[in-house]
């Protein structure tokens, strides 16, 4: 019987690995103990929880940037979260710290390293975040997502994945996301999600181009974000969603996506044979990008630039693509080749190499 904690949070990127992880933990080791470290402000304190494992909160303790109160405050917050693990995994008796990243993996790090305990990373981004460039300092085992992720001791094991994403029969399940989603079986689909806050550009060049689209024989199901300022044109063959809780059938009914590329979404793109144009994230440290690195490498898709996607380049671009069936198969076959079903569980039998 092992006691493992799991320390990741704050997004959908390090949350969504940890609870796959720990569901093929629970699966395979019923005996096992799973605690998760997390946040109260966190997308951990609501999902971990509802998945049925314990959360154990933490402060948050971010890296300064710059030197501001936040900087003064930082080395004392940082010990005390230090203190709080240490303390934690003496009186739970934990094995092992597993970390995906977030705030909370650098004192789950630092305190491991101070029981003596073993430490495991899985880095989710092909560019790294700072606290897991920091742990990977103190182990040799560090599980990454996309080949050539530049951190000390990278073992690629893929993304690990919802199990209904691993197991996904798209085949199988496509005639009920037909019959859920309101389409034409007899029609190919285009998925379009910019994630779950929607994407400005993503989303006003879709609904520009849907006419367009449809004409060439597609359908779109668009999955907008909660918070997209896009209208639904009304148009036959176009199905607009604000938000998908069923997106293991939006999946089943894609044959091609056009999409952010966040790490979560290009892995499973990948992992179920989906060819995509990918639209990078234009904010932030660019690791977007890097993301789709293997998968448009291996020609099972495109990267655009967010400026650079308009109605004109869907016309000149995307529709040809897309209106070349041998072209959309081929990048399908491509995509599968990259990716990976079963990250779930390389990153456990990693975690295994430690005990």
């Amino acid at each position: 019987m092992t006691t493992y904690l799991l320390a990741g949070g704050g997004t959908a990127g390090h949350v969504n690995p940890l609870l796959a992880v720990a569901d093929t933990i629970r699966a395979s080791e019923p005996d096992s103990t799973v605690l998760v470290l997390g946040t109260a402000e966190g997308l951990e304190a609501r999902l971990v929880p509802a998945r049925g494992y314990e959360l154990i909160v933490i402060p948050k303790v971010p890296f300064p940037r710059r030197p501001n109160k936040q900087a003064v405050t930082f080395l004392p917050g940082m010990r005390r979260a230090i203190r709080i693990v240490t303390e934690l995994i003496a009186a739970r008796g934990v094995d092992v710290v597993v970390g995906f990243g977030g705030y909370v993996s650098t004192p789950a790090y630092l305190g491991a390293r101070r029981a003596g305990i073993p430490i495991v990373i899985h880095e989710a981004n092909a560019k790294p975040g700072l606290a897991n460039r920091l742990g990977a300092r103190s182990t040799t085992h560090v599980g990454v997502a996309f080949h050539g992720t530049p951190i000390r001791h990278a073992t690629f094991v893929g993304m690990p994945l919802r199990h209904e994403i691993e197991t996904l029969d798209r085949v199988a399940s496509r005639d009920e996301a037909v019959r859920l989603f309101g389409l034409d079986a007899a029609r190919p689909t285009l998925l379009v999600t910019g994630g779950s806050l929607g994407a400005r550009r993503l989303n006003s060049t879709l609904v520009d181009s849907a006419a367009a689209l449809i004409e060439a024989g597609w359908q779109v199901l668009h999955i907008t974000g909660e918070k997209s300022e896009v209208r639904d044109p009304q148009l036959g063959h176009y199905r607009m969603l604000a938000y998908c809780d069923r997106m293991d059938l939006a999946l089943s009914a894609a044959d091609f996506a056009v999409s952010r590329a966040g790490a979560a979404t290009v892995s499973e793109l990948a992992a179920l044979g989906i060819p995509a144009v990918y639209v990078p994230y234009p904010v932030g440290n660019g690791e977007q990008r890097f993301n789709v690195a293997d998968v448009v490498g291996a020609g099972g898709g495109l990267v655009v630039d967010d400026a650079e996607f308009t109605s004109a380049w869907v016309t000149e671009q995307l529709i040809p693509l897309l209106t070349d069936g041998d072209r959309v198969t081929l990048m399908s076959h491509a995509a599968a080749s990259v990716g990976v079903r079963d990250g779930s569980k390389k990153m456990l039998d990693l975690i295994h190499r430690v005990r």
